[in-house]
């Protein structure tokens, strides 16, 4: 558990874009936030290269602190966030919620009307962080099984929840930030 003095002392996190170069520190901030799942090293690479309008880094005193990894789902009108981390020493700031409202505000997510993400029943951070994003942003929160353990994942994983969040229009999201 980290120590009031492990946390960053800047109040204010830099949010931007990844690039190919947030990679690496970006695979070791997942690798960092269980039960988050680890991709590649080369996945996060890909992901803040050619997804990089759809996700958030932020940096607190030039560290990075939090990663959303997330894209349009194509053809449809729908922001599927992926993950969610933020480090154990930011935990407590509302980063991951100051991490969406950035994501849902970009131009990239003008035409979503709904983000989904998928979660487990035990994940509660992940539940806390959407249903709060959900209350700040005036949103309507719905869940349903989706992948499924025994279906999907041949038992070695739990079921994963695709949880969905009614969008509001820009103004009322301007309000929450």
């Amino acid at each position: 558990m980290p120590k009031a003095s492990d946390k960053p002392r800047a109040s204010e996190p830099c949010l931007r874009k990844p690039d190919a170069t947030d990679g690496a520190a970006i695979w070791e901030l997942v690798k960092s936030c269980k039960p988050l799942d680890e991709n590649s090293m080369y996945c996060n690479l890909v992901q803040a290269d050619h997804f990089r309008d759809t996700c958030v880094v932020a940096e607190i005193d030039g560290e990075l602190m939090g990663w959303i990894s997330g894209h349009m789902i194509p053809d449809r009108d729908e922001l599927f966030v992926w993950q969610v981390a933020v480090s154990p020493r930011a935990r407590g700031l509302g980063l991951g919620k100051t991490m969406l409202l950035e994501l849902i505000e970009r131009d990239k997510c003008d035409a979503a009307t709904q983000l989904k993400t998928t979660i487990t029943k035990d994940n509660e951070a992940s539940w806390g962080l959407f249903k709060s994003f959900a209350r700040a942003i005036g949103g309507d929160l719905t869940d349903e099984p989706h992948f499924e353990r025994d279906t999907h994942f041949e038992g070695r994983h739990d079921t994963e929840h695709m949880v969905t969040i009614s969008l509001p229009g820009p103004d009322v999201i301007a309000r929450a930030a």
